[in-house]
């Protein structure tokens, strides 16, 4: 861009900017219907409104605006001079202008995205095609800064007092108070928002089944690894090194995961399990249930509870009709761990989605004779370069990622659906050859969602993909055996029999099923009482175009949840992190 079209893209941000505040000052429906286009959408995150949502529409954005600014006294709309600076870029196939904001309200410091999409004919934009509103910080609740976590003098030291370790033993013990949130699950969700918790000031413990944090991935199987490139999977405060490798194994991840504990003070309890809590309405607390590792329970009080074990947190085993005749081995992909104990023996996968895939290799690999039963159709995408298409906004030069996670949550799910169907079909172009090869030999193919690809599977159902690294070339050239469920008659005590008189025997049966959600959890923990009242959770509600009950208020008080991907869960603890510190300072209801 020369220095004349850049002159003309901060004039037209600005002339826009200057717009909104005048209509801030004075918020009539007319004056802010005139700031958008006819199709656009506004989404919003807690800066406004303490919520997350999308509406569409002008009018509707116009109405909702001009309840909301004044209440919040939004005010001070101008560029952030910080951030990255205004620019033309294609957005869902849209040549736009894309600026980032900063502005003010009663509560704190915001940040706001507005895209202004060209016309047809190239004339310069003057209505907003996106706007995206999220809260930064609160007044004098900022995240702890350099300075202030660097306040003591370096002299101040007390030789004959307990140091820096035994305090902060002491303090993870709970022993002479009770955590203002508990949350349960030590994998990368639970410690990016106990992370942003520490930093700002609230009190928190986090709870993990597992002996060591980071065993949710260290215990997994051996060739488990990201199959996204390192640059979108950071967690809060820390990068990872600039020596890492693009694709981070299991065991890296695992180390990383603990090392972040210490580095960040998250108060940590391992080996403890949740068994379960009541709400105590007048306490405005709850009573939890911790089952310690010496199996002594004990009931802690927090105000709040995080549900942090993830979209894929408790193994889902669905009934397999006549699967109880089976008389050999039976494990679900959670548990697998060894693969060399097969070589030469039989194995039956049931399930073709990303870890039955990366176990049917694995075990291929170990010289297992291995086959896949398919049970419904699956996305295959070549994990280079085309799942890596879906991540482009964090791969290359270019913006903070702090800028890049803003840009990845100011997507409503309008626009982020019709950037995945022009991807998908870019996808499709490069993995031709790979797919056009499954489908000779009867491996079932889809799409996604209406041609949409992977991220929205994920999204809706947290699964039903995979990245090809090499399992779909040996299924293409026979070296892996796929079976059709609907040509599957029955189990048998030492395998199966197909409907066309075929007896295959298996030595073990793998369960690649999948995870249960956390909405399916719920009753055992909380009681169906309290699963009812607070509904769903993930899966997309499209008439709100948001996810479920995620990282926002819930029709429960002090529950919470957070899970999905590193790049989610870094982004949006730092939203749920404010809603719990603005609900303990009285600023929303609790």
């Amino acid at each position: 861009m020369n220095s004349h079209d850049n002159n003309n893209v901060h004039a037209v941000v600005g002339a826009w900017v200057s717009q909104l505040n005048i209509a801030c000052q004075n918020p009539s429906l007319q004056s802010l219907i005139n700031l958008f286009e006819e199709d656009s959408h506004w989404r919003e995150v807690i800066a406004l409104t303490w919520t997350l949502s999308t509406t569409s529409g002008r009018e509707r954005i116009a109405e909702n605006l001009s309840q909301s600014i004044p209440k919040i006294k939004a005010k001070n709309f101008r560029v952030d001079p910080l951030r990255q600076a205004p620019r033309v870029i294609e957005r869902a196939g849209e040549r736009v202008i894309e600026a980032i904001l900063a502005f003010e309200t009663k509560i704190g410091l915001g940040a706001a995205l507005v895209r202004l999409k060209y016309a047809q004919d190239g004339d310069q934009p003057t209505q907003a095609w996106t706007f995206h509103t999220t809260l930064e910080s609160i007044h004098g609740h900022e995240e702890r800064t350099i300075k202030a976590n660097r306040a003591d003098p370096v002299f101040n030291r007390d030789f004959n007092g307990p140091n820096w370790l035994d305090r902060r033993t002491q303090a993870q013990r709970f022993e002479d108070r009770e955590p203002t949130v508990l949350i349960v699950g030590g994998g990368h969700a639970g410690l990016s928002v106990a992370a942003r918790l520490v930093q700002l000031g609230v009190d928190c413990l986090v709870i993990d089944k597992f002996k060591r944090i980071g065993d949710n991935w260290r215990l997994r199987y051996q060739g488990l690894m990201l199959h996204n490139q390192v640059h979108s999977n950071h967690l809060p405060y820390m990068p990872y090194p600039s020596t890492w490798q693009a694709y981070l194994p299991k065991d890296r991840i695992a180390n990383w995961l603990e090392m972040y504990v210490d580095c960040m003070d998250i108060a940590c309890w391992t080996e403890t399990c949740f068994d379960g809590a009541s709400y105590d309405s007048p306490g405005q607390r709850w009573n939890a249930k911790l089952r310690l590792k010496d199996g002594q329970i004990r009931v802690m009080h927090p105000k709040h509870i995080i549900m942090a074990t993830s979209v894929s947190g408790t193994p889902h085993i669905p009934h397999i009709p006549t699967l109880d005749q089976y008389k050999g081995q039976v494990v679900h992909s959670s548990k697998y761990a060894e693969a060399s104990q097969w070589k030469n023996r039989p194995v039956l996968i049931v399930g073709t989605g990303t870890s039955a895939h990366d176990i049917a290799q694995d075990l291929h690999a170990h010289g297992a004779r291995v086959s896949m039963l398919q049970r419904n159709s699956t996305l295959v995408v070549n994990v280079e370069p085309s799942a890596q298409l879906y991540d482009g906004l964090y791969l290359g030069e270019g913006p903070s990622l702090e800028d890049r996670d803003l840009i990845n949550t100011s997507m409503s799910m309008k626009l982020m659906l019709a950037t995945h169907k022009r991807l998908t079909d870019q996808a499709k172009i490069h993995d031709r050859p790979i797919l056009d090869a499954l489908a000779k030999v009867g491996f079932k193919l889809n799409d996604g969602i209406e041609g949409t690809g992977w991220p929205f599977l994920f999204r809706t159902r947290g699964g039903g993909y995979y990245f090809n690294v090499g399992c779909s070339d040996l299924i293409a050239n026979g070296e892996i055996k796929i079976l059709q469920n609907s040509d599957l008659e029955m189990f048998l005590d030492n395998g199966v029999k197909m409907k066309d008189g075929r007896l295959l025997d298996f030595d073990t049966v793998v369960l690649a099923t999948g995870y249960k959600t956390q909405s399916e959890i719920l009753p055992s923990l909380f009681g169906e009482e309290m699963a009812q009242k607070v509904g769903e959770v993930w899966g997309f509600d499209t008439q709100k175009q948001e996810l479920k009950n995620m990282w926002s208020r819930t029709a429960q008080p002090g529950l919470w949840f957070t899970g999905g991907a590193f790049s989610q869960c870094r982004a949006y603890s730092k939203y749920l992190a404010l809603q719990i510190k603005a609900t303990e300072l009285g600023l929303i209801e609790h």
